[in-house]
């Protein structure tokens, strides 16, 4: 049997995107943030979204993180679903988000819980605190810790 090496590189490449996007689409009423939207991104590639304020970068990647419906189109990340299967897309990835006003009202405890919950997991709190050595702050809220202790 023989192989050409331009498409095995090929086939390589295609078996190795880790996220693809296709014809993504998300609408807020009558507004269309993010209108077809189609690219990949291979295993260890180093990929950015860009663009100008309202472009739909951020719905972007909140759809891609499950925090947002998909409207139309489809999303799969290392050949998940995101739409059909958020739960295991979401044991998958970790977050920054980019703002976390909300998140300054609720002390570490809650954070911790609510986080459980939006990965589907119980959560030991106390235990974890402890692990990372903040069980003294258990109670207190985000917006009090140190830059440090937020990370």
């Amino acid at each position: 049997m023989q192989v050409d090496p331009a498409s095995s590189i090929l086939l390589w490449r295609m078996n190795d995107e880790i996220l693809v996007s296709k014809d993504l689409v998300k609408r807020y009423e009558k507004l269309v943030a993010v209108n077809s939207v189609s690219f990949s991104v291979r295993r260890g590639e180093i990929f950015g979204i860009l663009g100008p304020n309202g472009a739909g970068k951020t719905s972007t990647l909140e759809m891609i993180e499950t925090l947002r419906p998909i409207d139309g189109g489809q999303v799969t990340l290392n050949g998940i679903d995101v739409k059909s299967k958020p739960h295991d897309v979401k044991r998958l990835i970790g977050v920054q988000l980019q703002s976390s006003a909300f998140f300054d009202k609720l002390d570490l405890t809650e954070l911790l819980l609510l986080f459980g919950e939006l990965y589907g997991r119980e959560i030991d709190a106390p235990k974890l605190l402890e692990e990372v050595e903040l069980q003294d702050k258990a109670h207190a809220q985000v917006a009090q810790l140190s830059g440090g202790q937020k990370q």
